[in-house]
C-alpha cells in the first residue's frame, strides 16, 4: 500500500512527532513539507511549529532587519520557512513603512536596537526616485539628470551612516527599470532616458557597495526579469495594500533574500557530491553503454550538459566536486574520460566513490578523505529512495532531490535546481576558492609521499614547508573573514566575524589580527590560518585561533602559536590566555592548549580557559618550517 505523503498527512505526522517529543523527526518532516508545498499556508504552519521546537534543534540563529518602501509582511513567513530549510532560525525585524532613511540615520532607531546580523534595504524606484518613474515626462532632461545625482548622493549618505552605526551586512535592492517607459521605444535609444538613468544609479550603487565592506547589491531588475515583469507585478495589490508583488511571486522574493542570508550565516556547503546515471548523464552506463547514454548539445542530452555546465560554474568558484555512484568503476570511468559530450572530466572531481556500497557510508568516506565535516557536503541524485535514505542516515547533508516538483520528468530543470540552491552561493571569491580542487589533488600527492617515510619528522623535513605571517590587509580581509565563518574543525572558539567587524577590530590598537599562508614543494595552500588576539593588562587573550583542514597536523599550528607568544612578549605581555569552546565539530582542537604547555585555569559550561606563562614558555616554531614574518607584526619566537 502506498504511503500517504500529502501535505495534510505530513502535517499530522509532524504534530504527532512534536507531541511525542521526537523533535529531530519533526524538523526533518517540516523541511520535507516545505520542499513539497512552498506556499503561504505551509509557511505559517512551519513557522508556528518552529517556534515550539527550535530550542530543541541545532539551528543557526540569524537576525535580519528589513527596511522597506512597500508591504513585506506577507513575505516574512515565507522567508523564515525558506531559511529554516537551510538550517537557519531567522529572527526578523520589519521597519516602519517608508522610514528607511530615518532608520539608517538615527543611531537610536529601532533598527540599531534590534542589533541585526544583516539588513535588507528593499526600496522601489517609484518611492526613492519618483522623477525617474511615472513622472519622468514631467521633468526636463537636466532635472532628470540632477535627480539621478541626488539619488546617488542620498544612497551614499544613508549607507555611510549605516556603516558608522552598525557592522551588520547590508543588502541593497537595485532600482527597477520601468516595464513601460514614458517615451516608449525611444527610451532605449539614449542613456539620458529613464532606463539609462536608472542603469547609472544602479552602477553607482555597485560602486558604493564595492567601496564599503559588507555591502551587497541585490539585482532586483534581473529578479523581476527572471520571472517575467508582467507576472511579477500586481497593480491592484499595490494600490490597495502597497504590495507590488503578485501573490505567486512572493516566494521568489523570499528565496532571493535567502540566497544572501545563507552565505552570510555560514550555512554554505564546500562540496557537492553527484550521482552519475540519470543525473550527470541520461541513461544507465552499465546497461546502455557509453554510446547509449545521453549527454551532448542536442536534446535530450542537452539537459545533462546544462547540468554539467552548472557544476563547472560551481567548480570555478571554489565548490569542490565529488562522485558517489552505484556503478561498475570501469564503465563509469570510461564515460568520464572518453565520452565526447562530457564537460566534466576526472580532473574536476576531488574524490570518487564508484562502487556498490551503501551511499551513506561512501559519503562519510568522502568527507573524511576531503577532511571536511559531513555538514559541508551537498548531495545531488535523481533517485528519491537514495535521497530519503541519505536524509535519514545523514541529516546534516544538504540533499538536492531531483525527484521533487516533477524534476525527474524534466531533466532540463536539473541545472536550475543546482543554481537555485543557496548553499553554493558566495558573496566573495578568494584566490584559494578558485584553485581549491587543485589544492586537494596536491594534498593527495603529499599523502602518498608521507606513507613512504618512517617518521612524521622525516616527512615534515622533506615537505619543505614555508609559512608567511602578516597582519590582515585590504587584500586579505575577505579571506580572513571567510575563514572565521567557515572553519569548524580546528577552531578553538568558532567565533564568526564579518568583513566590517574584522576591519573595525584591525583599527583598534589593542587588537592584533594575523594571517598565515603556507606553501610546500607540492604547491601553495594559500591563506589557511587566522589568529585574533587582544591585549588587556598583562595578558594577551587569544580570541580566535583557526586553521584550514588542509594543514591540520603539519605543525603549522605550532608555528602560528609561537609567533603569537613571541609577539605578545615583545609587547610587554606576561601571559597568553585563551578559551577552548567545544562544539560538535572542533574536537581536533580540544587538546591544543594542553599539548603546548598551557595550564587549565577555569572550566565552565561554555568551555575551558587556559594560560601560558610567557617567561617559562617552551613554544618554538618547528625547525622544518621556514617562517617569514612581515615587519609590522614581527616578534615571533
Amino acid at each position: 500500500m502506498a504511503v500517504d505523503r500529502t501535505p495534510a498527512s505530513i502535517r499530522t505526522s509532524i504534530d504527532e512527532s512534536i507531541a511525542q517529543l521526537v523533535f529531530d523527526s519533526a524538523s526533518q518532516q517540516l523541511a520535507d513539507l516545505w520542499r513539497h508545498d512552498p506556499t503561504s499556508g505551509t509557511a505559517s504552519f512551519v513557522t508556528s511549529r518552529l517556534e515550539r521546537i527550535s530550542a530543541h534543534l541545532i539551528l543557526t540563529t540569524f537576525r535580519v532587519a528589513i527596511l522597506r518602501s512597500f508591504t513585506v509582511e506577507p513575505i516574512v513567513p515565507l522567508l523564515r520557512a525558506e531559511a529554516f530549510a537551510y538550517g537557519i532560525d531567522l529572527r526578523v525585524h520589519v521597519g516602519d513603512f517608508n522610514t528607511y532613511v530615518q532608520d539608517m540615520l538615527d543611531p537610536e532607531s529601532s533598527l540599531y536596537r534590534f542589533a541585526p546580523d544583516a539588513v535588507i534595504l528593499a526600496v522601489r524606484s517609484e518611492q526613492v526616485a519618483p522623477e525617474l518613474g511615472r513622472d519622468f515626462a514631467d521633468f526636463s532632461s537636466e532635472a532628470s539628470r540632477d535627480a539621478a545625482e541626488r539619488i546617488i548622493s542620498g544612497y551614499e549618505q544613508w549607507i555611510g551612516a549605516f556603516r558608522k552605526h552598525s557592522q551588520a551586512a547590508l543588502i541593497v535592492h537595485s532600482l527597477e527599470r520601468p516595464t513601460s517607459p514614458s517615451f516608449g521605444i525611444f527610451d532605449s535609444q539614449t542613456e539620458s532616458m529613464q532606463s539609462g538613468l536608472l542603469r547609472k544609479v544602479n552602477s553607482e550603487l555597485r560602486r558604493i557597495a564595492s567601496e564599503l565592506r559588507g555591502v551587497y547589491v541585490l539585482d532586483y531588475d534581473a529578479l523581476t526579469s527572471r520571472y517575467g515583469s508582467a507576472h511579477w507585478h500586481d497593480e491592484q495589490r499595490w494600490l490597495t495594500a502597497r504590495l507590488p508583488i503578485a501573490a505567486g511571486q512572493l516566494i521568489h522574493m523570499a528565496r532571493e533574500w535567502v540566497r544572501f542570508l545563507v552565505p552570510l550565516s555560514g550555512r554554505t556547503c564546500k562540496v557537492l557530491v553527484v550521482d552519475l546515471d540519470n543525473t550527470l548523464w541520461g541513461g544507465v552506463i552499465g546497461e546502455d553503454g557509453m554510446a547509449g547514454i545521453k549527454i551532448g548539445p542536442e536534446y535530450p542530452g542537452a539537459a545533462y550538459q546544462a547540468l554539467q555546465r552548472a557544476l563547472l560554474d560551481l567548480f570555478r568558484k571554489g565548490i569542490v566536486l565529488a562522485i558517489c555512484s552505484k556503478n561498475n568503476p570501469g564503465d563509469a570511468m570510461e564515460a568520464l574520460e572518453k565520452h565526447p559530450g562530457m564537460l566534466l572530466r576526472t580532473k574536476h572531481f576531488a574524490a570518487m566513490r564508484i562502487n556498490w556500497n551503501d551511499k551513506a557510508q561512501n559519503l562519510r568516506e568522502i568527507a573524511q578523505e576531503l577532511n571536511v565535516g559531513i555538514d559541508a557536503l551537498g548531495f545531488l541524485d535523481d533517485n528519491p529512495v537514495e535521497c530519503q535514505q541519505i536524509r535519514s542516515a545523514l541529516p546534516e547533508i544538504m540533499v538536492i532531490d531531483l525527484s521533487h516538483h516533477d524534476l525527474s520528468k524534466n531533466p532540463m530543470a536539473y541545472a536550475s535546481a543546482v543554481r537555485d540552491c543557496a548553499v553554493f552561493e558566495r558573496l566573495t571569491l578568494s584566490a584559494e576558492d578558485k584553485h581549491r580542487t587543485t589544492m586537494y589533488i596536491e594534498q593527495k600527492q603529499r599523502e602518498r609521499v608521507e606513507r613512504t617515510f618512517q617518521s612524521k619528522e622525516d616527512f615534515f623535513c622533506n615537505l619543505g614547508q614555508e609559512a608567511e605571517l602578516e597582519p590582515v590587509t585590504e587584500l586579505t580581509l575577505a579571506r580572513v573573514a571567510q575563514l572565521t565563518q567557515k572553519t569548524n574543525q580546528f577552531n578553538l572558539t568558532t567565533r564568526r566575524y564579518t568583513e566590517p567587524q574584522i576591519s573595525e577590530m584591525a583599527k583598534q590598537p589593542q587588537w592584533q589580527i594575523s594571517s598565515i599562508k603556507v606553501r610546500d614543494r607540492f604547491g601553495d595552500h594559500g591563506l589557511v590560518g587566522v589568529a585574533i588576539t587582544r591585549d588587556h593588562g598583562d595578558d594577551c587573550e587569544i580570541d580566535t585561533f583557526l586553521l584550514s583542514c588542509r594543514v591540520i597536523g603539519r605543525t603549522v599550528e605550532t608555528a602560528l602559536l609561537a609567533h603569537l607568544a613571541g609577539a605578545a612578549e615583545q609587547r610587554g605581555r606576561k601571559r597568553l590566555i585563551g578559551w577552548f569552546l567545544p562544539t560538535k565539530k572542533n574536537a581536533p582542537a580540544q587538546d591544543f592548549y594542553e599539548q603546548h604547555g598551557f595550564d587549565r585555569q577555569e572550566v565552565s559550561e561554555a568551555g575551558s580557559l587556559w594560560t601560558l606563562d610567557l617567561a617559562r614558555s617552551t613554544v618554538r616554531s618547528p625547525e622544518w618550517i621556514k617562517v617569514k614574518v612581515t615587519e609590522s607584526i614581527a616578534g615571533g619566537k
